[in-house]
């Protein structure tokens, strides 16, 4: 094909000899937002940068076989154990100025809206690592920001009197939990080996001889793809009208002598970490009046000021009611 000399082409106007621009009138987000602790635990209030409350646990079940006629005698009673968390103080900032807010925009009338809302989804995603993580808590100073220990790090150790199990022994390993009034961070060691089913089962049991209900399994994908892998007896339902076959390769439930466990796949917890918790035990505390909402800060200059700011603690209700099980991918 052969273009007539002289003839004028898009390409000899350009952008500024009139062509309309052609844009889409909307913003195609990709926002991962996966919040499950931040958006399922219960909601709390609390009124100090250190909340505190307290766990108790019935004596172990003996042989109870008593002397006809015998005096009564009286055991030394157990105390309740007090435990607490602190504040954790997060936000998001932002500033846009005047002509930018003012000017037609593609896909958005205004900016202030659109960067609250995506600021708002980041403050959320930060807060779920914090709930989720092998974070410490601590009380701080005033230069340094307070901690609010994760649940991760809450989950002691089998030797430290938690439900914590390593897919491979490593005597570095360890998660004391709380003690001495914070929480401490875990030290995975040097040795791990893979996720397995007995692992796991050990670590719901441990939890369920506590009296616990490991309903929820949280795993990163390396996990995930190992716990899909295991041996089981897969039930299926037949529909009775003929549907286009589907290829499974993933597990949602799984049944163990304990009960049924939902599997979630979690985006920000460690990628060698299986938990398994009862939710019933765990909640989100918010600082009175310190629930996060976007406020408007004053004007220095040409710009629209405002900052997303939240203060909040994890509350482990009883941590004895959860477990954890740490491996390698």
């Amino acid at each position: 094909m052969t273009v007539i000399s002289g003839t004028q082409q898009t390409y000899d106007i350009g952008s500024g000899g009139g062509i309309a621009e052609d844009v889409e009138d909307v913003i195609h987000d990709l926002f991962p937002m996966d919040t499950y602790l931040y958006t399922n635990l219960e909601s709390e209030t609390v009124t100090g940068t250190f909340h505190e409350w307290q766990t108790d646990a019935l004596a172990g079940a003996t042989a109870n076989r008593q002397v006809e006629g015998d005096d009564a005698s009286y055991a030394t009673l157990g105390s309740t154990i007090r435990m607490g968390n602190y504040t954790q103080i997060s936000r998001k900032t932002f500033l846009i100025s005047g002509t930018l807010e003012a000017v037609k925009k593609y896909g958005r009338k205004s900016e202030i809206a659109r960067i609250g809302m995506k600021k708002m989804r980041e403050f959320k995603r930060d807060v779920e690592l914090a709930l989720v993580g092998a974070q410490a808590s601590s009380a701080g100073g005033a230069a340094t920001a307070r901690s609010s220990g994760g649940m991760e790090s809450w989950i002691a150790s089998t030797d430290h009197g938690g439900n914590a199990v390593r897919a491979t022994t490593s005597s570095s390993a360890s998660t004391v939990g709380f003690s001495g009034g914070v929480v401490v961070a875990p030290t995975d060691g040097t040795t791990t080996g893979a996720l397995t089913q007995g692992k796991l089962v050990e670590g719901i049991g441990l939890a369920w001889a506590q009296g616990g209900d490991v309903s929820t399994l949280l795993m990163g994908t390396a996990q995930k793809a190992v716990f899909d892998t295991f041996a089981g007896i897969a039930q299926q339902t037949n529909e009775l009208n003929a549907k286009p076959a589907t290829i499974v390769n993933t597990v949602d439930l799984f049944k163990s002598d304990y009960g049924t466990h939902k599997a979630v796949l979690h985006r920000y917890m460690r990628a060698n970490l299986v938990l398994g918790i009862d939710p019933e035990y765990w909640a989100l505390g918010w600082l009175q009046g310190r629930r996060p909402q976007i406020k408007e800060l004053a004007e220095t200059g040409d710009g629209e000021k405002r900052m997303i700011l939240g203060e909040y603690t994890l509350i482990a209700r009883n941590p004895l009611a959860s477990m954890k099980v740490v491996a390698c991918a």
